[in-house]
């Protein structure tokens, strides 16, 4: 619709004591619109609610049917020209939502237009339909996507807080408890040195505290390594290769690895967000696939990575991803919708699972923090 006349001028909102038909409790405006051969509109009907969806009376858009293009916001006019095209092309249902702007009120509406098409022999097409006010449902569509935007990204910045915090922790664990373990191993050793050789018993108990020593050594490189793994520093690549590795060694399941042949830079919150992924999926194949053989590949394109995790285990059960309790999974999707990313799990067409994560490589939202 192209408008030719101008708005009507401004008119009082309804109220409870207006004119029958324009009250604002109107379940919606009933109309047939006719649009002919020659290109020209017409609303042969009009029900009395086009004054409280619209505002303006019936008379007025009888007059001049191009003005409903003129209430239309202006982003809004090509998809319900669209709209109109393709149902009187196709004469299938035409249903668009979008806003209107009423100035008189200092208001705008989400409106849905909802319509059945027929074609009048030698005429045009004609649609009998109706437009109802879709605005609180709308308005409350769009908080709730607001507050989901929020709370990814309040979750990514949980998220890299604690990497943060866990990067600290294990720098105190190898730099401080590390290097008292090594200065006690040391002591020792040099107290091993000055003993006698005819004091069998405190060379035993040297030995014992020697021993809990170096396993005391090994285990704070171990705290270290899983709070944050070092390898991370050397890029996204060789710390998957990394860990594919270390789950081979642990668990005695085959992983076959097709990675880039060079580094892929990431900031440090999509490659950290990407590891855990992987680690995740690795222990959770560990526990419960019963799997023999993983395939993991890592494809990186200019402004996005893929990693496609595919194992030879038993599969997902039926309904298995949606359950409450199902952690894991639930972490993965979290870490890649926090980030902009998608996360898809199920099983794969000759059997096993299938884990798919698409992160792009950048965000501008996440770019100041890392």
């Amino acid at each position: 619709m192209h408008a030719t006349d101008s708005v009507p001028k401004p008119q009082r909102r309804p109220t409870a004591t207006a004119a029958p038909g324009a009250s604002p409790d109107a379940p919606g405006l009933v109309y047939r619109f006719l649009l002919r051969d020659d290109g020209s509109q017409a609303f042969p009907h009009l029900s009395r609610g086009c004054q409280a969806l619209l505002g303006v009376s019936p008379q007025w858009l009888r007059r001049q049917p191009e003005g409903l293009a003129a209430l239309i916001v202006e982003e809004d006019r090509a998809s319900f020209a669209a709209g109109m095209r393709e149902s009187a092309r196709r004469l299938s249902i035409w249903n668009w939502e979008g806003r209107i702007r009423i100035e008189s009120w200092h208001d705008i509406k989400w409106i849905n237009l909802r319509a059945a098409p027929r074609r009048l022999a030698g005429v045009g097409v004609q649609w009998e339909g109706l437009m109802t006010n879709i605005t609180h449902g709308k308005l409350a569509e769009q908080e709730i996507l607001q507050s989901r935007r929020q709370l990814a990204e309040l979750s990514a910045h949980v998220d890299q807080v604690k990497e943060e915090e866990r990067k600290r922790i294990a720098q105190e664990i190898h730099d401080d408890l590390g290097g008292n373990l090594t200065a006690i191993k040391m002591a020792v050793a040099q107290l091993r040195r000055r003993l006698a050789q005819g004091a069998p018993e405190l060379t035993e108990r040297l030995d014992y505290v020697d021993a809990l020593v170096d396993r005391s050594i090994e285990a704070a490189h171990r705290i270290s390594r899983d709070l944050r793994p070092g390898i991370l520093d050397l890029g996204i690549v060789e710390a998957i290769a990394w860990q594919a590795r270390e789950f081979e060694k642990q668990s005695g399941i085959r992983c076959e690895l097709h990675l880039p042949s060079g580094d892929v830079p990431l900031p440090s919150s999509r490659a950290t967000a990407l590891f855990r992924i992987f680690q995740e999926a690795l222990t959770n194949i560990g526990k419960h696939a019963g799997a023999s053989a993983v395939q993991v590949r890592l494809d990186a394109a200019q402004d996005r990575l893929h990693l496609s995790i595919a194992d030879d285990g038993r599969g997902l059960a039926e309904g298995e991803r949606r359950r409450p309790d199902a952690f894991g999974i639930r972490g993965m999707r979290e870490r890649a919708h926090a980030l902009g990313g998608e996360f898809d799990i199920g099983n794969g067409e000759r059997g096993g699972c299938v884990l798919s994560v698409l992160l792009p490589r950048n965000d501008a939202r996440l770019a100041a923090r890392d």
